[in-house]
């Protein structure tokens, strides 16, 4: 049974995810600790857990969301698991980081390559990864049929959705996938988001303007 720790890092307010099992096993999503402080708040979280970091994964490689892919990546000997199309995004990250006035240190190590279909382990607990590009042309959300809830990165939020003005970006590319891939999910699954609070897909189909 996975429990989920969300912290909110970085002056854009991005979400991080922590996911950990019984087995004190836990998998590090989209780590956006940029200050030195958050870096801490989330070793310290994990130290005082007792957790093993096993995985680091990325539903995308915008810059707000791979800020501490490389700390992680080198403090537990990690490598970085996403989908193929976004290592351009990546690689693309730090220029992004100079435009916004955060510079930063990017991953540099080896590369696990996720797609459609594939299933992370985590002891008894499985993740189904979900192609869903048009915010980023790599994006990918992690879906966990048993306890009903979907890391969703910055595919489908609480009455939004994800911007797709920046490179790579398809409006209805978004649109189509939020509704072939994610709203296919049952209507209590719980979305946690990239950005703001957790939604479920049933609110999502009733109340969001973008897809109504």
């Amino acid at each position: 049974m996975l429990q989920i720790q969300s912290f909110t890092f970085s002056p854009i307010q991005e979400n991080t995810y922590l996911l950990f099992n019984e087995f004190k096993q836990c998998v590090i999503i989209d780590p956006g600790c940029y200050f030195d402080a958050e870096k801490e708040t989330l070793k310290e979280f994990i130290e005082t857990n007792g957790l093993k970091p096993a995985m680091l994964l990325n539903t995308h490689c915008h810059l707000d969301h791979v800020f501490g892919n490389k700390f992680i990546a080198e403090t537990y000997n990690l490598s970085l698991q996403l989908h193929e199309k976004e290592k351009s995004v990546l690689s693309f990250a730090p220029t992004s980081g100079l435009m916004y006035n955060m510079p930063f240190d990017n991953y540099a190590g080896p590369f696990i390559e996720l797609k459609e279909g594939d299933i992370i382990l985590l002891n008894k607990d499985e993740l189904l990864v979900i192609e869903a590009p048009g915010h980023s042309p790599g994006s990918i959300c992690f879906y966990c049929a048993r306890q009903n809830f979907v890391i969703g990165g910055d595919v489908l939020f609480k009455r939004s959705i994800g911007r797709t003005d920046l490179p790579g970006g398809n409006h209805q590319i978004l649109l189509d996938n939020i509704r072939q891939k994610l709203f296919t999910l049952p209507d209590n699954t719980i979305v946690y988001s990239g950005h703001g609070p957790a939604t479920t897909i049933g609110e999502e189909k009733k109340e969001n303007p973008f897809l109504n």
